[in-house]
């Protein structure tokens, strides 16, 4: 790799208090950036045409060929690329066994229009999210969205944020890759209507199991909250309230595992095309 035009050592520098702030969704919010950490996410987020604004590298891996192709490929798409010893790493992920590249990229602001697709030929499936708290499950959904194929993942009302440190991590990269949109509920619905796009939400009040639903038309899985699940006004609005079995102590699923249950259910239905 050509040697980068700085190498920093001080945690009292701008950047590194610019990046270790970024796990506050205050400062997302005020720089418009998010982290995103180990070289294959960042790969990742390249790939897919995202903006990066800074790529850090460990001083200790920095000539190995992969790390410094990485780093000539980011600064060629205009990031700034900087070098630290691998206790700054920690310091910025705080993580002791930290990555040893890590990215900021611009994040993305995509409306429902953005995400709508005009292919006839195929049914949409869409995820829609009401009011997700936990970053970890939001991450894990767009993951699996990402694997079975779906068209995006929608964030209705008000959910935690997708570029937090959580999420990011925990979508394995999938949020480079997978189109998400925020919108109000009222938004969503009104989308969703003049999309045509049947919704079929997991509820405790379900009247169908969820595998002897038809799910092959265009579909729009809704999902609640971690606690409160959907508000009755919100479930009057779904075409159908599918029921998940369960048996055994546990009187509910982890909303990331539940939510995978009925994507995988869906693309089952549709002969995982």
């Amino acid at each position: 790799m050509k040697r980068p035009p700085e190498t920093l050592t001080s945690p009292s520098n701008p950047l590194i208090k610019t990046l270790k702030g970024l796990e506050r969704k205050k400062e997302r919010q005020a720089t418009g950036l998010f982290l995103a950490e180990g070289a294959r996410l960042v790969e990742q987020g390249l790939a897919n045409g995202w903006q990066p604004d800074t790529v850090v590298v460990a001083t200790a891996v920095a000539d190995r060929p992969h790390i410094a192709a990485l780093a000539e490929r980011a600064e060629a798409a205009g990031a700034r690329i900087v070098l630290v010893p691998d206790r700054l790493m920690s310091k910025v992920t705080h993580k002791d066994n930290a990555q040893a590249v890590i990215a900021t990229f611009r994040q993305r602001r995509i409306t429902l229009d953005h995400i709508r697709i005009t292919d006839k030929a195929r049914k949409a499936l869409y995820i829609a999210l009401y009011e997700v708290r936990d970053p970890g499950n939001l991450g894990t959904i767009l993951r699996t969205a990402d694997c079975a194929g779906a068209d995006g993942v929608i964030l209705v009302g008000t959910c935690c944020d997708p570029y937090s440190f959580e999420a990011v991590r925990a979508s394995m990269g999938s949020v480079f890759d997978i189109p998400f949109a925020a919108a109000s509920y009222e938004e969503f619905e009104a989308w969703r209507r003049e999309a045509g796009l049947t919704s079929v939400a997991a509820s405790v009040n379900g009247t169908a199991r969820h595998d002897l639903v038809d799910l092959q038309q265009d579909t729009v899985i809704l999902m609640g909250n971690e606690q409160a699940g959907l508000p009755p006004e919100v479930e009057a609005d779904c075409d159908q309230l599918v029921l998940i079995p369960m048996r055994g102590g546990a009187d509910s699923l982890n909303l990331a595992q539940a939510t995978a249950i009925m994507v995988y259910e869906t693309w089952r239905q549709r002969d995982f095309q």
